[in-house]
């Protein structure tokens, strides 16, 4: 089996596998899907060059970091070789971005998954609180914890890429050393290429997640609950419903659309089977050998153009 690329982390001097396993549903966030249950890490992502795994108190209220903790105990691969984030600000009960919260937050998720330290601790979805609180006392404890030894590095999560500006701009050179956007580096949205430039400047990572726009990009459609407009629903159904006629599936072109940017370190994908971390890694695989589809991906932005980089309002209104 040809295994992932490992792409190069901001300055971390980390190597992450294009494609991460995002652990949300562990923690059955998207609830059951068909009769699958929600796979843990097993030796098969391993085999397939699957070396980074995403998690967060926060996901299925601790249970993904619980299950994610236990099967990589049970794998017993060697702890330098795999790379495991977690995150840190937003629990079942509500957001607390406070110093005290923070540092108690990451001794609890150590205990969960059964490690001494964290890759990454990132502040989870920040646009959600104060960004003010964020700059002055959130970073500086999580620089607390890094000096501690139980976090090597320090992330930033949220949906307005305006929230990395800003923080970025207030904090000194090298404090954050990666930020995780999500739903801005599809075919139906790719306003993050934009700011890669400003993010290579300061020196930090990128991790993109959410390839399949939550759910838009597939041919099922996203869940009831996901806040696209109808109009932007409707026009990536319309373009579903093309790639079905022609043969191809939008979520595998999707997933090598957004593989295809090597400035960004990982796209972290939710996982719920051995079966979907195969075809993810089977789509990485075939764009590595033979290139992205551009005919079809071509089509499907032509299709795509009357919402392209349409995106939703996420958090609290402050910048």
């Amino acid at each position: 089996m040809t295994t992932l690329d490992l792409r190069p982390l901001g300055n971390t001097g980390l190597k992450l596998s294009s494609v991460g396993f995002g652990a949300s549903p562990l923690g059955n966030v998207f609830g059951p899907v068909s009769d699958t249950t929600p796979s843990p890490p097993s030796a098969r992502h391993f085999a397939s060059g699957i070396n980074s795994f995403d998690t967060s108190p926060y996901y299925g209220g601790t249970l993904s970091e619980k299950v994610l903790g236990k099967a990589l105990k049970a794998l017993g691969v060697p702890r330098n070789e795999y790379i495991v984030s977690t995150k840190c600000g937003r629990y079942a009960e509500g957001f607390d971005f406070s110093a005290e919260r923070v540092t108690r937050s990451i001794d609890e998720s150590l205990e969960r998954l059964q490690l001494d330290y964290v890759d990454i601790l990132q502040c989870h979805d920040i646009e959600f609180g104060s960004l003010d609180q964020i700059v002055n006392e959130t970073i500086p404890a999580l620089q607390k914890l890094k000096e501690a030894g139980k976090i090597r590095f320090i992330g930033i999560t949220g949906l307005p890429l305006g929230v990395f500006t800003y923080v970025l701009d207030r904090v000194p050179p090298g404090t954050v050393d990666v930020i995780l956007s999500y739903c801005h580096y599809s075919i139906n949205d790719s306003t993050l290429e934009d700011l890669l430039p400003y993010l290579k400047s300061k020196g930090v990572g990128v991790i993109s997640a959410s390839p399949l726009a939550m759910g838009l990009l597939t041919e099922s459609g996203p869940p009831e609950w996901h806040p696209a407009s109808p109009e932007l629903k409707a026009t990536c159904q319309a373009a579903a419903a093309h790639c079905k006629e022609k043969g191809r599936n939008i979520s595998k072109l999707a997933m090598q659309y957004s593989l295809s940017n090597k400035d960004i370190s990982s796209i972290l994908v939710g996982m719920n089977s051995v079966k979907q971390v195969e075809e993810n890694v089977a789509a990485a695989n075939e764009l590595a050998t033979f290139g992205k589809d551009a005919k079809t991906v071509s089509e499907i932005e032509e299709i795509l153009e009357p919402v392209k980089n349409q995106t939703w309002l996420s958090g609290i209104q402050q910048i």
